[in-house]
């Protein structure tokens, strides 16, 4: 996503664009939305690509029903009775190289559904509005449109917008010289049809169709002595990446060899640790099994530690870490607040992490978007950029910075130029930090 649009959702009020990057940092005090942002993020995930409707209270985001989601001023009158988002990306497969989605959400039964949703590239576009029972499909030229109406009882009107639009668009294609159906002024034309499907391919197979975005909470799982293998379910907090580790290493050696420099890598640079394995007590795929790690001396390597046993940053880093690292690992990552109960070191080490995941992996469709109050981090990543440690670039980075007026938020684009200086910077971003400074130093 290069850009996302929201409007009458939650504390932000009308309509506002912020730019995402490979790497995008949200920055602001408490209850700025930075969490509601990246619940919105998913959502539109969810609302063009998933079987199901958005969860606006699934794990780890809990915003509540309708009324608690739309925008509310805090004055007399009602709240809207919609809220909107959209994004937009850069999509070379269209011939004007540019794609943008919007949703429209309203109450129903309680929660907010998807009524209406849209894909646009090059003047064509595609627009699904959901009824009880059915979809009103509506495809789109600069010379005419075409409208079908699909009964979907099945999937409950929630089916994905690129699956329905490569369904009916077929219907379209077959449309013979001289046949009009109803409500279609027109049969397209060869060059229409193909502008049309041009847009549904790239929504579908290159536009993230694949796993969901991966959403973490601040606070992972705690550390036990010995687990028990689990079904390997996904879980916010991280509880089933010991199970992870443990059936890569029992089943996929060179796998677990590959994962395992990575983490060490990670782990060194961070101080956490040197090195990490896995003990297994018996040679079952179903025998429990230890997490251990250890530290290196200046002389010798020191003993293996039980992950229990260890600070509480090692195992509250490692489910995030890897996520990040592991080979299957999906599109996008939202995390909020990584740096929990990490050392000052540690937070820098997770923000070269980041750095390097974005820029090392933007082949393969790779995008962070971070919720972070951790100075160490943002530093880390604009020294990154001065230095060019891992190739990425000031346009690789996005720093959102959400600011609190009265009863609505705004959120500032924040960019980071060659040498790693913040520009565009509201007033109010390092107020409070110059204003520590100046105490500390009795000014």
């Amino acid at each position: 996503m290069d850009s996302i649009t929201l409007k009458n959702y939650r504390c932000f009020a009308g309509e506002q664009t912020a730019r995402l990057a490979p790497l995008t940092l949200l920055v602001g005090e408490n209850s700025t939305g930075k969490t509601s942002f990246l619940a919105m993020v998913r959502a539109m995930w969810d609302a063009m690509f998933s079987f199901e409707p958005p969860n606006f209270r699934e794990a780890p985001y809990d915003l509540g029903a309708f009324e608690d989601i739309v925008h509310n001023s805090g004055v007399r009158g009602k709240p809207a009775d919609s809220f909107e988002a959209g994004f937009s990306r850069a999509q070379p497969e269209l011939d004007n190289g540019a794609m943008s989605i919007h949703a429209i959400f309203k109450e129903r039964q309680g929660a907010p559904f998807p009524t209406k949703r849209r894909i646009e590239g090059k003047g064509v576009w595609i627009e699904a509005q959901a009824e009880e029972d059915r979809l009103d499909l509506v495809f789109g030229t600069p010379r005419n449109k075409w409208r079908r109406l699909i009964d979907v009882p099945i999937y409950g009107v929630t089916l994905p917008l690129f699956f329905a639009a490569e369904i009916d668009l077929g219907s379209l294609g077959r449309i013979k010289d001289g046949e009009t159906p109803d409500e279609i002024d027109s049969s397209p034309t060869k060059a229409e049809i193909e502008e049309l499907t041009k847009l549904v391919q790239a929504l579908s197979p290159n536009f993230g169709a694949g796993r969901r975005p991966f959403a973490s909470a601040p606070m992972r799982s705690r550390p036990r002595r010995t687990y028990d293998p689990i079904q390997q379910l996904w879980d916010t907090e991280g509880e089933h990446i010991p199970s992870y580790l443990a059936n890569l290493y029992r089943q996929d050696a060179d796998g677990w060899q590959k994962l395992k420099a990575s983490l060490e890598e990670f782990g060194r640079k961070s101080g956490l640790f040197d090195d990490i394995s896995v003990r297994s007590f018996g040679n079952t795929g179903g025998a429990p099994f230890q997490i251990q790690v250890r530290k290196w001396g200046k002389r010798r390597k020191g003993l293996r530690r039980n992950l229990i046993d260890v600070g509480y940053g090692v195992s509250q880093a490692l489910p995030l870490v890897t996520e990040l690292l592991r080979p299957d690992a999906p599109y996008m990552f939202l995390l909020q607040q990584p740096e929990v109960h990490l050392h000052p070191s540690a937070q820098a080490a997770l923000g070269s992490l980041f750095c390097d995941v974005a820029a090392r992996r933007r082949l393969r469709r790779r995008q962070l978007v971070i919720e972070t109050h951790s100075d160490y981090i943002i530093d880390r990543v604009r020294m990154d950029v001065r230095d060019g440690a891992t190739g990425l670039k000031p346009e690789d980075v996005s720093i959102l910075y959400f600011e609190r007026d009265e009863m609505v938020v705004n959120i500032h684009s924040i960019t980071i130029d060659e040498q790693g200086n913040l520009q565009d910077c509201s007033d109010s971003y390092g107020d409070f930090f110059m204003a520590e400074t100046r105490r500390l130093i009795g000014i």
